[in-house]
């Protein structure tokens, strides 16, 4: 039942000596998503564990070079490590173009295949698809097509409560027939409607991840009530002309739409190598969403299950 974040990196177009370029590694059921590409991201993976060969899928938010230039070094070393499974990348347009740039000049005998999926950028909808969990794409508005995405876990499979079990002597054709959602007949042949014998474990975790975006109320809407949301942060408000004109968002605004989409917690990153002390853009979204997190290299967030109290008994 993992679901975690371990941020790669934390920085936005300069780089320095402890923020890289962003790179996100998203654990769900032990299945990895990578999100966004950076440069050096293939560096900070092996320095925090994390095997390119299981990456199930990658998603990139926009094509700047700081969100994108590890790309080619990781689709390199996959085929340098013998990957034979299927690879799904997913990114705005032209992705598509980028990627046979690089298979014609720089891999022309890759061993195996990427499945290349271009995201309209403008719009919601639904990407990717498992037994776990779904992705949809998050419209931001940044200075070319951008896009968020969000992870959200699929309801888990019902339990039946112990208790009913014990107290109806229910058999093993019951017990499955009620995880599958369907009512039953106990032996005296009273009806045992299928709500009150089971209950959902855990509800589903989500986590956004939203970077490189203006604040947007858009944004606000379809994030809402997700556990975790990662919204950049590149400026402190001080300097929100400047995050206007280049597409970006202070950390007071991202704690506003924190606040405003009543996310559970709230993850900032992408800061301008201007400060020095990044504690600084902390503490301001703080003052509006005291649910802040600052996002650190190496650092994982984990979303433990909020198990339903009947699970104890």
């Amino acid at each position: 039942m993992t679901f975690r974040v371990t941020i790669l990196g934390c920085g936005s177009a300069a780089p320095s000596a402890n923020r890289h370029h962003t790179a996100h590694a998203l654990n769900v059921h032990e299945q990895f998503f990578l999100i966004d590409c950076g440069e050096g991201t293939q560096d900070r993976m092996r320095q925090y564990g994390i095997s390119p060969l299981k990456l199930n899928a990658i998603f990139i938010s926009h094509l700047h070079g700081d969100h994108v230039f590890g790309l080619p070094g990781v689709l390199s070393t996959l085929n340098h490590f013998g990957r034979k499974t299927p690879l799904h990348l997913f990114g705005p347009a032209p992705i598509e173009e980028i990627l046979q740039f690089h298979l014609k000049h720089f891999e022309q005998n890759l061993g195996y295949p990427i499945v290349c999926h271009e995201v309209n950028a403008r719009q919601e909808s639904l990407i990717y698809e498992n037994r776990v969990m779904e992705v949809t794409t998050i419209p931001l508005r940044h200075r070319i097509p951008a896009t968020g995405y969000l992870f959200r876990e699929k309801t888990p499979p019902l339990n039946v409560d112990k208790a009913v079990i014990r107290r109806h002597s229910l058999s093993l054709a019951q017990i499955t027939a009620l995880k599958r959602g369907e009512d039953i007949l106990l032996a005296d042949g009273t009806p045992l409607p299928c709500a009150e014998a089971t209950y959902v474990p855990y509800p589903p975790r989500s986590y956004a991840f939203c970077s490189d975006t203006l604040y947007s109320g858009k944004v606000v809407r379809l994030i809402h009530g997700v556990d975790l949301l990662y919204h950049e942060a590149t400026f402190l408000d001080k300097d929100r002309p400047l995050a206007k004109e280049t597409g970006h968002t202070t950390a007071l605004q991202a704690a506003k739409a924190a606040s405003l989409a009543e996310v559970g917690q709230l993850l900032i990153g992408h800061f301008s190598s201007r400060y020095k002390d990044d504690s600084l853009l902390l503490d301001e979204a703080r003052t509006l969403f005291p649910n802040t997190l600052i996002a650190r290299e190496g650092d994982t967030i984990t979303l433990a299950p909020k198990r339903h109290p009947r699970a104890a008994l």
